[in-house]
């Protein structure tokens, strides 16, 4: 843990938390502070979000509206964001009227993976080889340039899959129609090739720092996906004390060059020949930090409010493994395509499981409706715990 000794200025309990961004993350911190006392205020383009029936009062607006940021704020005693997608004037809209955590320089960084990647590099942090594009013909000479199997990811927005592509892996590898495909994935405009690693498994690294710079991080997560969408993640990693201490340290060092006030997640590859690389950055609460409400002390969204109020933070010490399984659209989609109802009483069965629902109103393939979590005495029994839960629906 490290601190800087400035004077302490804590939002207590009783202040207004304004939100950019109203989906289940925003959800889930607002739960969090009206356990702790805090009035919510969210901003969110979409008038049904999740945590629109959780908060005291929700601004529609898009995330480049500035006016409406500035409205958010005029009621609130600090600001935070639960996605990046928010712009610089809507940022600088907000930050005039009470602090916005994390800041904007920090987010124009993470929005863009052409200057994250650039940023990480410059500050000689772990990446895999990479080239920025910016036209057909950039594609196709990083493909070369990287080996020929790389994935490639819009500089902008994308996430779950979308505005990504992969090349070199199935019969069209090295061939200019998987070249354009690729381009065509990136919605040709810029973005990032990076070249396919060899893979033992994908990790996530939290931190919270505060502004007066008490930092805590927490236990690596283990996560495995599917389609490029996040299926299942445990805590513990379950990974050697060696590897874990430095995926921590390495997640606690971007936040402090980062002065972060707030959430960051590290999301890195641990290859299979045992090195460390820093895959991205979310400096929010994150998806593969949900189990943490039941295997840490404080959960994930719990530690959200603290950072950003400048309180003391929460122990974020392991309680026991948690795991937790993604629940998207599918689940309520017949393979006709007619509505059906997953059948929650039968995961609950299961020891150990927990529900959680996002209250979004319309499931569609693809979109995380809610999740399923588990406990158990190992990190093996609390993801067989959740799985068999998720196969009984």
């Amino acid at each position: 843990m490290s601190t800087r000794s400035i004077e302490a200025r804590p939002i207590l309990p009783g202040a207004t938390i304004g939100i950019l961004g109203g989906g289940q993350l925003g959800r889930m911190i607002a739960m969090a502070a009206r356990g702790m006392g805090y009035r919510i205020l969210v901003l969110d383009p979409d008038p049904g979000c999740p945590a629109r029936f959780v908060v005291d009062g929700c601004i529609e607006a898009g995330w480049d509206d500035s006016r409406g940021a500035a409205n958010l704020a005029r009621g609130c005693d600090v600001v935070t964001l639960e996605i990046e997608q928010i712009s610089e004037r809507s940022m600088e809209a907000a930050a005039s009227f009470c602090p916005v955590r994390p800041g904007g320089a920090m987010l124009a960084v993470i929005q863009d993976r052409i200057e994250q990647k650039d940023w990480l590099r410059k500050h000689g942090f772990p990446v895999g080889p990479y080239r920025a594009v910016r036209a057909l013909d950039d594609v196709r000479s990083a493909i070369n340039e990287l080996g020929g199997r790389c994935f490639c990811k819009s500089a902008q927005g994308g996430y779950d899959g979308r505005g990504q592509g992969r090349v070199g892996f199935g019969p069209e590898a090295g061939t200019e129609a998987e070249v354009r495909g690729a381009w065509e994935a990136l919605g040709e405009g810029a973005g990032v090739v990076e070249q396919a690693v060899d893979l033992e498994r994908e990790i996530s690294v939290m931190v919270a720092r505060s502004p007066r710079g008490e930092v805590k991080v927490y236990p690596a997560a283990w996560n495995h996906h599917e389609h490029q969408i996040l299926s299942w993640s445990v805590i513990p990693a379950a990974i050697p004390e060696s590897l874990e201490s430095e995926a921590r340290r390495i997640a606690e060092e971007i936040a402090d060059t980062f002065q972060l006030e707030g959430l960051l997640a590290v999301e890195m590859f641990v290859t299979t020949g045992g090195k460390l690389l820093v895959n991205e950055l979310a400096p929010r609460p994150h998806n593969s930090y949900h189990q943490s409400e039941r295997a840490c002390v404080t959960s994930q969204f719990e530690q959200a409010v603290r950072a950003v109020c400048d309180l003391p933070l929460g122990d974020v010490d392991l309680v026991q493994p948690a795991a937790i399984a993604n629940l998207l659209g599918d689940h309520w989609i017949g393979e006709d395509g007619s509505a059906v109802e997953p059948r929650f009483d039968r995961a609950l069965a299961v020891p150990g499981v927990r529900l959680h629902l996002y209250e979004k109103l319309k499931p569609r393939k693809a979109r995380k409706m809610g999740h399923l979590s588990a406990v158990g005495t190992t990190v093996k029994q609390a993801v067989e715990r959740v799985l068999a839960a998720k196969a009984a629906l």
